[in-house]
């Protein structure tokens, strides 16, 4: 008797897998047949060892291979179960075109962080940097407002057959916020996982170009964001913004230990001091510490990290940040200077932190 291997797979489509309402050679389970010295060789695997039905879906498949064959072969049925495939990673973007990612950070809203990370990203265009600045506080963004960019829609581009989001640009820094992407006069409404898909849509889709620095500003708080951008990019330090007052520190602190704890592991930068002293217009050479003083200075010392600057109250710094054109903060005498060695420190502590510490690695969080 004369029989082919396609006979054999044909015949074997009469036996059903009952959980899956097919056969079993649709469904791939046969994954070898064999015609060799009279024995006719079947392997059928299974998902898992504790299918229910390995027992009669073997005993069928023998039943029919028999009736097929009669007493000319030696029918053989085994059984395998076939490895798991492990779940595929998220594709990421390592974003190698950047060469440092600072994250501007605050224990608590209310203190400038904002302001700060927005006149830190001109501060660095200014010196020469290429500079981006990406608004990572997804449920409350205020970089449009802070660059008059409120009504702007980004553009996309196509490279490599993918589309990619275009930032704005402005004095001389790139510019993306999730405000981009929705109306201004409505609250945000996202359950954590859609707010963390926006941030990498925002991180990994964007044509970003080659940068010195990417500057995040994130929420306040400790939240899923955060996690979600160190799980996304690797963070080259974070920047702590704080005001002198004891609850700001307080909250400022827990910042701190958040990037610095072991399973995060993002070195902290240093701390600037937003609101250091009220100076008004018509006194400037008068300081008047109305949030109390060296809080920051004091917490600096304690956490073992530098002093970045402190930011002194003055009003023009309110009126350039609500007019679109916080460029103008760095044009002021006192105040520019302030917003100039703040950003001249980051710069030297990221250098420092290049040279004497391994690379920032991407978080992995693993479920045990």
């Amino acid at each position: 008797m004369s029989i082919s291997i396609e006979t054999v797979r044909e015949h074997l489509k009469e036996v059903q897998h009952p959980g899956k309402n097919d056969n079993i050679v649709n469904l791939g389970m046969v994954q070898r047949v064999a015609l060799k010295d009279n024995k006719l060789e079947v392997n059928i695997s299974f998902e898992k060892a504790t299918d229910p039905f390995m027992g009669s879906i073997e005993k069928n498949c023998k039943a029919v291979l028999t009736k097929l064959v009669g007493s000319e072969y030696q029918v053989l049925v085994g059984t395998s179960v076939a490895k798991p495939q492990a779940p595929p990673k998220p594709e990421t973007k390592p974003l190698n075109n950047i060469k440092n990612i600072v994250a501007v950070s605050s224990g608590k809203g209310g203190v400038g962080k904002s302001t700060i990370a927005t006149n830190l990203a001109i501060a660095l265009a200014i010196d020469g940097y290429k500079t981006a600045i990406l608004d990572a506080d997804i449920f409350g963004p205020s970089i449009p407002k802070m660059f008059a960019l409120e009504n702007h829609k980004p553009d996309t581009i196509e490279k490599d057959g993918k589309e990619w989001i275009v930032p704005a640009e402005k004095y001389g820094v790139k510019v993306l916020s999730v405000g981009f992407f929705v109306d201004g006069n409505n609250a945000l409404v996202w359950r954590g996982p859609m707010a963390s898909g926006a941030l990498k849509q925002l991180l990994l889709e964007t044509d970003w170009g080659e940068l010195d620095y990417l500057i995040i500003d994130t929420p306040p708080g400790t939240s899923d964001i955060h996690l979600t951008l160190v799980q996304t990019i690797a963070v080259t330090g974070a920047v702590i913004v704080t005001t002198p007052q004891q609850v700001a520190l307080a909250d400022a602190r827990k910042g701190i230990q958040m990037f610095t704890s072991k399973g995060i592991n993002v070195p902290v930068l240093g701390l600037v001091e937003n609101m250091s002293w009220f100076t008004p217009a018509e006194l400037p050479e008068n300081k008047y510490y109305i949030f109390g003083k060296d809080g920051g200075k004091h917490l600096a010392e304690e956490m073992n990290i530098p002093l970045l600057a402190e930011i002194p109250l003055v009003q023009s710094i309110c009126e350039s940040g609500d007019s679109g054109q916080p460029g103008t903060s760095l044009s002021h005498g006192m105040l520019g200077e302030a917003f100039r060695n703040m950003a001249a420190n980051v710069v030297q502590q990221v250098e420092h932190r290049n040279m004497n510490i391994e690379p920032t690695k991407i978080v992995e969080i693993t479920n045990k």
